[in-house]
């Protein structure tokens, strides 16, 4: 029995020093990690190229490594360097039906890299065009010499989430007389902010201002208005663009809005006659009355009331100056009959008006009445009925003399008895 636990021992030690010399010596490597990457722009768009940095480092906190060794009385010291020499960096693409999201390039041979520290890398990553959105893990290999390698992950995502145009306020008409204000609104659908956003509207027949509207970097899922100024040229049905082009990184991207818009010959700014003459007496007078009123959606200045007829027509122009939106501006004239003759006449009117720099006039606005040699007649749009007019053609009211007349024979007739009474009381006395 002990002859067998003696030969049991005993081979186990020689197996042991056989094994001994065939497993080699197990050392500390180098801890070589991707300690940050960023990417630009941090989310993609199929087509897109972005830049990847890599931060690569050595994360030994010590530079050296020191071990001691005896044998047959003597110490030896041995100190081992605790950097390693980087062989190559590269990318595995990552893929989805036969699309990529790729790096353009490797790196060979870049070097030692000491204990502690880092170097950056950048790549070039191309998305390929048609690839479906979502998150992709394409792989960061680097080959280590002497330590282990690393093999790191990285988190791309792609979506189709685009910027668009609103026509927030875009009229399917407009009036060729002035300028109307046009509104649309730029939205960042995208989970991250691109930058140089830039809106350009076109038409044919149509000026804008300004000509482009540069917006400038759009956070994500924000939005913005831009308000342009439409200046006919012609009347006409077409089409107007609005074009935009904005950059996800540095890759440039476009978008557009059509919208149908028609100019026609509307009145938006305009008089209108709430009291004029039918008919004025050779040699007489009648007053006209008149509304301003400026239904744009912008303020206008310098607005000017022109009267045009053959009749003499009192003020020759009525200044109103300037009139926010939806405001509304009475004016009167007076127009006499001394230098016309019978018969039918017509008096215009025309409103002038600034509008921005530029200078607009409305299309006349007319009415006709007519010269008679007896009295005339007044229509006034607040009520149905006429009124008959004297000499002078205005409507007549009753006079102050007519209405005084009788009060003034009641106070003739007591005096006449109140003096009468006095002197016949006088020569009673006497």
């Amino acid at each position: 029995m002990k002859k067998i636990m003696t030969t049991t021992i005993i081979s186990t030690l020689i197996f042991s020093a056989l094994i001994s010399l065939y497993i080699p010596t197990v050392q500390a490597s180098p801890a070589v990690m991707i300690s940050q990457y960023q990417l630009s722009p941090e989310i993609l768009m199929p087509g897109d190229t972005a830049v990847l940095t890599l931060q690569v480092k050595n994360a030994e906190t010590v530079a050296t490594q020191t071990s001691t060794s005896t044998s047959g009385g003597d110490t030896t010291t041995t100190v081992r360097t605790l950097g390693v020499a980087i062989e190559n960096i590269w990318i595995t693409a990552a893929q989805s039906g036969g699309k990529q999201i790729r790096a353009t390039a490797n790196y060979d041979d870049i070097g030692y890299l000491a204990a502690g520290a880092t170097i950056e890398v950048n790549f070039k990553l191309v998305v390929d065009k048609n690839m479906s959105e979502g998150i992709y893990f394409p792989v960061v290999n680097v080959d280590v010499s002497g330590g282990t390698d690393v093999i790191y992950p990285l988190l791309v995502k792609v979506s189709n989430a685009s910027v668009d145009l609103l026509p927030t306020s875009v009229p399917s008409k407009i009036s060729k007389g002035g300028t109307t204000e046009l509104t649309v609104t730029a939205v960042n659908k995208r989970e991250n902010t691109v930058k140089e956003v830039i809106i350009t509207p076109h038409g044919d027949g149509v000026e804008f201002v300004p000509q482009s509207y540069f917006i400038g970097s759009l956070a994500a899922e924000t939005s913005e208005d831009v308000v342009f100024s439409a200046k006919p040229i012609e009347t006409g049905g077409s089409n107007i663009s609005f074009s935009l082009s904005y950059k996800n990184g540095d890759n440039l991207h476009t978008n557009s809005l059509i919208a149908p818009l028609s100019v026609i010959e509307a009145l938006d700014v305009a008089p209108i006659i709430t009291n004029f003459p039918l008919s004025i007496t050779k040699g007489g007078s009648s007053r006209i009355s008149i509304e301003v009123y400026n239904a744009k959606t912008e303020k206008i200045t310098g607005v000017l009331v022109t009267p045009i007829c053959n009749a003499t027509v009192i003020p020759s122009q009525y200044f109103i100056g300037s009139m926010d939106p939806d405001d509304v501006f009475s004016a009167s004239f007076d127009i006499y009959a001394d230098t016309v003759g019978y018969g039918t006449q017509i008096i215009g009117f025309k409103v002038s008006f600034k509008q921005g720099n530029d200078y607009y006039e409305t299309p006349v606005v007319s009415k006709s009445f007519s010269i008679v040699s007896g009295p005339g007649q007044s229509y006034q749009s607040s009520s149905s009925s006429t009124s008959t007019s004297g000499s002078n053609g205005m409507p007549q009211t009753p006079s102050l003399v007519t209405c005084l007349t009788p009060i003034i024979l009641i106070i003739v007739v007591i005096v006449v008895v109140i003096l009468l009474y006095m002197r016949w009381k006088k020569r009673r006395k006497a």
